[in-house]
């Protein structure tokens, strides 16, 4: 599953750098939980949490449909 949740990290990654930021996945708990840590101007962005979740999240979701939850660590 970690292989799969890279792949979408792929995707999304070239969007967060256009802005200055960047992630980074951490870890991928047994149910379904990934850690991530936001970095670069992501990391301080007030919007940070919008962007994780509306964004972020449901991409992974989408390519890696066994992802329960994604969050900041």
């Amino acid at each position: 599953m970690k292989e799969k949740i890279e792949k979408a990290l792929d995707m999304i990654k070239p969007m967060l750098v256009a802005d200055g930021g960047n992630v980074e996945l951490i870890d991928v708990s047994d149910d379904g939980v990934v850690k991530l840590k936001l970095t670069g101007t992501c990391g301080c962005c007030p919007m940070s949490q919008m962007t994780l979740k509306m964004g972020v999240e449901r991409i992974i979701k989408q390519e890696v449909p066994e992802v329960k939850e994604v969050i900041a660590i």
